[in-house]
């Protein structure tokens, strides 16, 4: 699997992005939608659900199903990985490709990096170098909550596939059905005295199909909507899904693809864990035909996964490229 966490996404990666984003004002977190999955009318969640992901393109959902011990013990783990000697995270450090431990303090705003990144499913990508065995648990933990993460998603995409009055499986065969990627990053956000200007991540959108996302209770997500940033309330055990490029471009843009950031804090550390789920490399990806047609033809090209990510990495070194070269305002 190739993505933008390959990449660098400091906000000097997306110049033009972030310099309009930054300009833009914080707005308030109430209406950042969230879903209670216990709901027994499945009608109700599932217009609940197109509907968050027609005007935002994230959501948080409670009530869904992943034990609240389990969703404790993953949160353990990682700060016990992240509270090691770096010695020992050096470990499983990266070598060259996406998967690994990788700490790196980046410039401009303060763009802090540390995180460990493995793949999750289908096991074939499995690369267990990558995988801490300190803590011990770790593995056991991680691939528990795989599996719960798994069923999750695919309810996820099954009820946004029934409001778009698709087979319930259309969406999960999109990107590939059983062989999608998951992939795990762990992102570590010290704190930092000038919080205010120090961006854990910058703003960007994932270029995935969906993320699935359990911070710590450090809040600090932020979403765009309206030229407004939009704080994501820190609610205990929820789930954040947040969609990605994939899904934006095969519902040919019925579904939002939602800019996010990551702030730090000034006194705590801020700790989140994604679950990436996104095609295989030679999987190719566009609009559904069964929402195209003459009235509505499609607005994005079929592309092999891999070949999107190669063109969304050179549309940022042009951007880059072009924000250089802008004579600068007086």
């Amino acid at each position: 699997m190739v993505d933008e966490r390959d990449h660098d996404t400091s906000s000097s990666s997306l110049p033009s992005l972030s310099n309009h984003l930054a300009d833009t004002t914080l707005g308030g977190s109430a209406d950042v939608p969230v879903i209670d999955l216990s709901v027994s009318d499945e009608g109700f969640i599932v217009r609940e659900v197109v509907k968050a992901s027609e005007e935002w393109g994230v959501f948080q959902v409670v009530n869904h199903g992943i034990p609240t011990e389990l969703m404790q013990q993953l949160q353990v783990a990682g700060k016990q990985f992240f509270d090691l000697p770096e010695k020992e995270k050096e470990a499983v450090a990266k070598e060259g490709g996406f998967e690994g431990y990788k700490r790196n303090y980046l410039g401009g705003i303060d763009n802090w990096d540390e995180h460990l990144f493995h793949r999750l499913s289908p096991p074939s990508v499995i690369n267990y170098k990558y995988w801490p065995t300190n803590p011990p648990q770790y593995r056991e933990v991680t691939e528990e909550y795989t599996k719960h993460v798994k069923r999750l998603t695919e309810k996820i995409f099954g009820w946004l596939s029934e409001g778009l009055g698709l087979p319930r499986v259309a969406l999960s065969q999109s990107i590939g059905g059983d062989t999608a990627e998951y992939a795990l990053r762990i992102n570590f956000y010290p704190p930092s005295q000038h919080s205010e200007l120090t961006i854990g991540a910058a703003a960007h959108s994932d270029m995935g199909a969906i993320a699935l996302l359990v911070p710590n209770e450090v809040p600090g997500l932020q979403a765009f909507k309206d030229e407004q940033w939009f704080d994501l309330n820190y609610i205990d055990s929820a789930v954040v899904v947040i969609l990605g490029d994939q899904l934006m471009r095969i519902t040919n843009g019925r579904f939002k693809n939602v800019f996010h950031r990551a702030k730090s804090d000034r006194e705590r550390v801020r700790i989140s864990w994604p679950i990436f789920v996104a095609p295989r490399d030679d999987m190719s990806v566009g609009p559904l035909p069964e929402l195209t047609g003459d009235d509505n033809p499609p607005k994005f090209e079929t592309l092999l996964y891999k070949d999107y990510i190669d063109k969304k990495i050179k549309g940022w070194a042009l951007e880059g490229l072009h924000s250089l070269l802008k004579p600068p305002q007086n």
